[in-house]
This record gives structure tokens, C-alpha cells and sequence, in this order.
């Protein structure tokens, strides 16, 4: 479905921007939604046409809230950086400064998926909120493409704290294609979320926090990339963690546990979903 999604998308870019991102014509409103959603599919808005990125929302049937869409591209860092960069929780400590707490609870060997305790600071006056979920990756050689998914889940070890707001409805998912291989610069990438951050404010004040939040991440996680490749930090790199074998319950261990093993606990190149 990551992969169908991203095609998608890239044959409404080059119908909609021509030969380059640069080259956008933006077509009328209601083209464009018609364009953009594939058959189906309730219709999406474009609400930001920036040089880098363009950025679509849609409301969720059923509830006050928007899932988002965003298209981008850059060509001054590799797809395996920009995938490490946004995997490695260690250096997001560093370059996130609205990451109060970031760490990963539980990790299954089998198939590298990971459950991730993430606390992060929101606007002035309201509560820091929390999120617990479980995230797994893929890296599509065959098919030249990189997947991120993550979705909110309920763990026993990390109960509600009174300090957070605890964001039980969470979702994301990132797809990255390569201009040409994981190690040249230059890629596509595709990012599609929604969460419910359980405010008190209007549908378009909540719309307004994540439609200019976003691209402040995206911006902040780029530049990261960058410095990363740059200063050649040390970031784990994903693509290459060596397997583990492992087989029933054993596949499954904490962190402690995990980590006495090995550094390397995962295969993305293997898993067959992510």
C-alpha cells in the first residue's frame, strides 16, 4: 500500500509541477483535490505549496480531525541518511529541542519492530504530550524504496504520567524513493499523518498548530541529515543491522535484554512490511 501511495503521488507531481518540483503550476482547487485523492477516497486540500514540500489535509469522517499529506523532495542528502537521521532516537535528543523524553521500551528481534516512549513539548499553556507507540521499517531494494511506519499502542510498561497528555490516536507513515540508489543524494518522500492531540482549541487552531509544526520538523529533521553527513556524526545506520536469529519467544525481549545481545537487532532489508 506504501508503495502504491507513493506512485501514486508521483504521477499526480509530474502532471501537476512538470519536469521539476520548481516548475509547479497549480491548477484550479478542484482539480487539484480531485487529482491528488486516488479513486475512492475522500478529496485533499492543499494548504501549503512551498519550494521543498507540499502539504494536503483532509478531515477524518467521524471526528474533528485532519490527516495530513505531504510531498517533498531533496537533493543535498541520501535516502540512508535521511532514513538513519529520523530512526537514530539517540541524536533526535540532540537536534529536537521539543523532545523532553525519547526512548525505546521494548524491541521485537524478529522482526525489528520497536515500541518508543516519546514526550515532547506543545505550545504555551498547554500540557507536554505523550505518545506511546510501536514503529517498523523496510527497505525495499527490489523496488528502491525505504518505509517508516508508526502507530499509537497501549504498553504496560509506560502507564499515564499526570504531567503528559497521553495521544492515544496516533499515526504515521513515511515512504522515501531514491532519485537513482540509497547512497546518491537526492529522493522523494511521502509523509501521511494524523493524531488526536486531545485539545480543548477549535478544529482550525488545531489544523494551524500541525500545519506549521510540520514543516518545521520536516525542516529541522533535514538539517539534521545534513549535519550528520557534514561533521559525519556517528548515526546508527538501519539499513545495514545485522539479523538476529531468533525464533518463538525468544523474538521478543526487553530492552535490557535486546541490547546485551546485540547492537545490530534487526534486518530492515528482510522485513517484509514495515
Amino acid at each position: 500500500r506504501s508503495a502504491q501511495e507513493m506512485k501514486h503521488m508521483e504521477n499526480i507531481a509530474s502532471l501537476l509541477q512538470g519536469s521539476s518540483p520548481g516548475d509547479y503550476q497549480r491548477p484550479d482547487p478542484k482539480s487539484e483535490r480531485q487529482a491528488v485523492a486516488a479513486p475512492g477516497e475522500q478529496p485533499w486540500e492543499m494548504i501549503m505549496d512551498k519550494k521543498h514540500f507540499k502539504l494536503w489535509r483532509r478531515p477524518i469522517e467521524g471526528t474533528h480531525l485532519y490527516q495530513y499529506r505531504v510531498f517533498g523532495s531533496y537533493t543535498d542528502v541520501t535516502p540512508r541518511q535521511f532514513f538513519n537521521v529520523q530512526l537514530d532516537t539517540e541524536y533526535r535528543k540532540k537536534w529536537d529541542s521539543l523532545v523532553i523524553k525519547l526512548d525505546v521500551i521494548e524491541r521485537d528481534l524478529a522482526t525489528g519492530s520497536e515500541v518508543i516512549h516519546w514526550v515532547t513539548h506543545f505550545p504555551y499553556p498547554m500540557y507536554s504530550r505523550d505518545y506511546v507507540y510501536v514503529r517498523r521499517y523496510s527497505v525495499d531494494k527490489e523496488n528502491n524504496l525505504m518505509v517508516l511506519v508508526s502507530r499509537a499502542v497501549e504498553h504496560p510498561s509506560v502507564p499515564e504520567d499526570p504531567e503528559y497528555v497521553r495521544v492515544r490516536t496516533y499515526e504515521s507513515q513515511m515512504v522515501i524513493r531514491p532519485h537513482k540508489t540509497f547512497d546518491e543524494n537526492g529522493f522523494d518522500y511521502l509523509l501521511t499523518y494524523s493524531d488526536n492531540p486531545q485539545t480543548v482549541f477549535p478544529r482550525y487552531c488545531v489544523s494551524w498548530m500541525v500545519s506549521s509544526g510540520m514543516p518545521d520538523f520536516l525542516e529541522k529533521l533535514h538539517t539534521a541529515a545534513l549535519k550528520a553527513k557534514k561533521m559525519e556524526i556517528e548515526v546508527r545506520d538501519y539499513m545495514s543491522a545485522k539479523p538476529i536469529e531468533s525464533g518463538g519467544s525468544e523474538g521478543k525481549a526487553s530492552m535490557a535484554a535486546a541490547e546485551h545481545k546485540s547492537d545490530g537487532t534487526c534486518s530492515p532489508a528482510q522485513l517484509e512490511y514495515a
